[in-house]
């Protein structure tokens, strides 16, 4: 890579995280209670399976069930999942306090994890179909 271009590479970075920062800004200021998600759904078969790896090392290394299940550490959370079919994998994590999630899953092969964090968050999920995948990232204050 050419200096200059690692220059153009640099400052592009540096550009879409300050436009990220400033649009952030102005759709969530800053006030006492609210949440911000970001959500992945993948678009192809590669991402897919990149999604289903990457929540089954989360299911080895946390000791979840083959189907999925809920962790929860803090206090008054709520959580629930919920699957109809063969196959499917869902998962609600939540850390802190007063969260409120679940994933329901119609189908076969699904796949699903929704991560709280903070306090006071609301998610659910719902998939309907065969071999869909997503994450799920909440984060409230």
């Amino acid at each position: 890579m050419t200096a200059i271009s690692k220059r153009f590479t640099k400052s592009f970075a540096a550009g879409v995280a300050a436009a990220t920062i400033a649009m952030v800004s102005m759709i969530a200021p800053a006030q006492a209670g609210g949440q911000i998600s970001l959500n992945y759904n993948p678009s192809n078969a590669r991402d897919a399976q990149m999604v289903q790896m990457g929540l089954g090392i989360y299911q080895i290394v946390n000791e979840i069930e083959r189907n999925g299940g809920i962790r929860q550490r803090g206090n008054n959370n709520t959580a629930g999942v919920a699957q109809n079919g063969g196959g499917n994998f869902g998962v609600v994590h939540q850390e802190g306090r007063g969260h409120n999630g679940t994933v329901q899953q119609n189908g076969n092969s699904n796949s699903y994890g929704l991560f709280q964090f903070g306090r006071n968050t609301n998610a659910h999920v719902n998939q309907n179909g065969n071999g869909q995948s997503g994450l799920g990232l909440v984060f409230g204050w």
